[in-house]
């Protein structure tokens, strides 16, 4: 993790990965240990983009040539085609000189035989390469995050740090100049609001990095404006109380959705969050395609290509549902906002069919609560999520947090991309109140019955499956018949659904398809915190007290407790200073303040 350092000149010294930072301990600027996951998975995520980009960057001049070399065959007289792209400075010349009759125009005009010419492969003068992709993060505090990247992803270009308080600002500077020339050639700090900032400058940068402390909400507006096509949004949003069903009416006010309270609560507010971003991209005809959606720690992260069309818009409502959820049983389902309707060539979007449920549970009589709009298109690229495992791998010593960014890329990697939500095993028992099977009996008769399954990274006890519920709770009544449950009030949703009988015999021998390979290989999935007191800190700028042990730690607080002692030694108070001659302390005037809270 990241590494403490010396104290210097009252700062001290904190490295993680290739840069080191100078953080003071009046808790001025913001800064959290345990967000090393949260960078290390940035820079896997970049590194990853500026080889894609290369790569798609070589397709599309490959491409131009293709089609330059078809037009110009096709022409009925003589023309010249000649493209320039200006790219690092350079010009990258696709020179096509070709004749309607096959003869090439020389320089003296003097024709050549066309038989000659025609066997002659077209040259095509390629010079340069894609320019270096533009950085911004918006919300740079310490500055931590920028000089990383620029310090540790090779082929990166400018990154700019923003933050709108002063004293964060200055900080940054500071570090910049720690960190020596490399990070000050690259980063570039400056005291701006990040919503005007981004909305001065549309288009602009291959990379904005969104990482605030709450919720991203007020800046997904200018920040879909401010990535250029095909750049990369990476978004941050740590108000899980919110977006996990407690504020269900201040959720739907930020982020234009309800939560619902569910044990897939974590992943929900992954899809509602990409939901959201949809939303404002839409409004300037733009869209996105998620790469990577991580949930880890006390946060969610992710990641999304932004791209341009009038027309891609239109699929919109296809990737979003609303969720029905029972409040008897563990039942969910989801109604697609929008459909499509193909008519001989042509195809219509029309509002989705519905509603897909009725106004009693079928599974336990009890009624639904609705919530949505979410994301239910993919919400991973596997293509990206496999190329970025395999880089961390290869570069497994350049990441501070290696062992837990792989086991998290590792369960994402195993997930079934196209099933949105996720089961509990335990929450399915604690309804029937039967014994619960092993996850591997459980996964194997989902698979013998025809269905796939798959476990998620949001939750060590979830389970994606393609299956319906009437499926799954099938296959529970066929556990409890072996395993029976003492019996239970008839209104009650595990009575009522027990008192069916199962449609689909369940068979429970094992099925190794329908196992984890990397739990068959004992790769670990899951990791505990490094430390105690893992997770969210104070907001830069609150006075740090007692009751903030919980998220620093008893150690920390009687620290910073002996440090404000030492203070008020060295500064005493002004009204202690006047004593009257005997040496006795005069009293103190009351406030109006005081005076008022002794007479109430």
């Amino acid at each position: 993790m990241g590494d403490n350092g010396d104290v210097l000149n009252g700062y001290t010294v904190i490295k993680e990965g290739e840069a080191e930072i100078l953080m003071h301990s009046s808790n001025t600027v913001f800064f959290n240990k345990a967000q090393v996951n949260n960078r290390d998975v940035s820079i896997a995520v970049l590194r990853m983009f500026v080889e894609k980009r290369k790569e798609e960057y070589d397709a599309m001049l490959r491409r131009k040539v293709k089609s330059e070399t078809r037009i110009n065959e096709a022409t009925p007289s003589i023309s010249t085609m000649k493209e320039t792209n200006i790219v690092d400075g350079e010009e990258a010349i696709i020179g096509l000189d070709v004749t309607s009759n096959g003869l090439r125009q020389g320089k003296d005009n003097d024709s050549v035989d066309a038989s000659h010419d025609i066997s002659e492969k077209i040259s095509v003068k390629v010079h340069g390469e894609p320019k270096a992709p533009k950085v911004l993060e918006a919300l740079a505090a310490s500055g931590l995050r920028a000089l990383r990247y620029a310090r540790e992803v090779d082929g990166i270009g400018p990154v700019i740090a923003l933050d709108n308080d002063e004293a964060s600002v200055k900080a940054c500077m500071r570090n910049i100049k720690f960190n020596g020339s490399t990070a000050c050639s690259k980063v570039e700090a400056y005291h701006a609001d990040a919503r005007v900032y981004m909305l001065t400058n549309q288009k602009e940068f291959d990379v904005v990095d969104l990482d605030p402390y709450g919720s991203p909400s007020v800046f997904l507006d200018s920040a879909v404006q401010a990535v250029t096509d095909g750049g990369i949004l990476m978004c941050t949003a740590t108000d899980m109380a919110v977006l996990c069903g407690g504020n269900g009416e201040v959720c739907y006010s930020k982020y234009g959705s309800y939560p619902l309270k569910g044990k897939y609560c974590h992943e929900l507010a992954l899809r509602i969050l990409l939901a959201c971003i949809e939303s404002h991209a839409n409004r300037y005809k733009r869209y996105i395609v998620p790469i990577l959606s991580i949930q880890m720690d006390f946060y969610i992260r992710v990641f999304v290509r932004i791209f341009t069309s009038a027309s891609a818009i239109k699929n919109t409502p296809l990737k979003l549902s609303y969720v029905y959820q029972c409040v008897g049983c563990d039942s969910f389902h989801l109604q697609c906002v929008g459909r499509t309707v193909s008519k001989n060539n042509s195809v219509k979007h029309a509002p989705g069919f519905g509603p897909v449920v009725p106004q009693e549970c079928t599974d336990c009589g009890k009624k639904f609560n609705m919530g949505g709009p979410i994301w239910s298109a993919p919400m991973h690229d596997q293509e990206w999520v496999l190329s970025i495992l395999e880089n961390v791998k290869a570069l497994r010593e350049r990441y501070p947090a290696y062992g837990k960014i792989f086991a998290v890329l590792t369960a994402i990697s195993e997930e079934l991309h196209d099933v949105p939500l996720f089961l509990s095993l335990h929450s399915l028992c604690g309804t029937l109140k039967c014994t619960s099977p092993s996850a591997e009996i459980f996964r194997s008769a989902v698979f013998n019955a025809g269905y796939r399954i798959s476990g998620t990274h949001v939750n060590p006890l979830g389970l994606k499956t393609d299956a319906p519920m009437e499926a799954i709770w099938d296959i529970m009544r066929c556990w409890v018949k072996s395993h029976p449950v003492k019996v239970q009030p008839r209104d009650q949703s595990g009575s009522v659904i027990l008192s069916k009988e199962p449609s689909l015999q369940a068979n429970f021998s094992r099925a190794f398809a329908s196992l984890s390979k990397a739990q068959v290989k004992k790769v670990a999935r899951f990791l505990p915190n490094p430390e105690r007191h893992w997770g969210p800190k104070v907001r830069a700028g609150r006075r740090i007290s007692s009751k903030h042990v919980s998220l620093l730690g008893p150690e920390a607080i009687d620290i910073l407790v002996s440090h404000e002692k030492e203070n008020e030694v060295k500064e005493t108070p002004h009204y202690q200073e006047e004593q009257n001659d005997d040496g006795v302390e005069p009293k103190r005037q009351k406030t109006s303040y005081e005076s008022f809270d002794q007479s109430s």
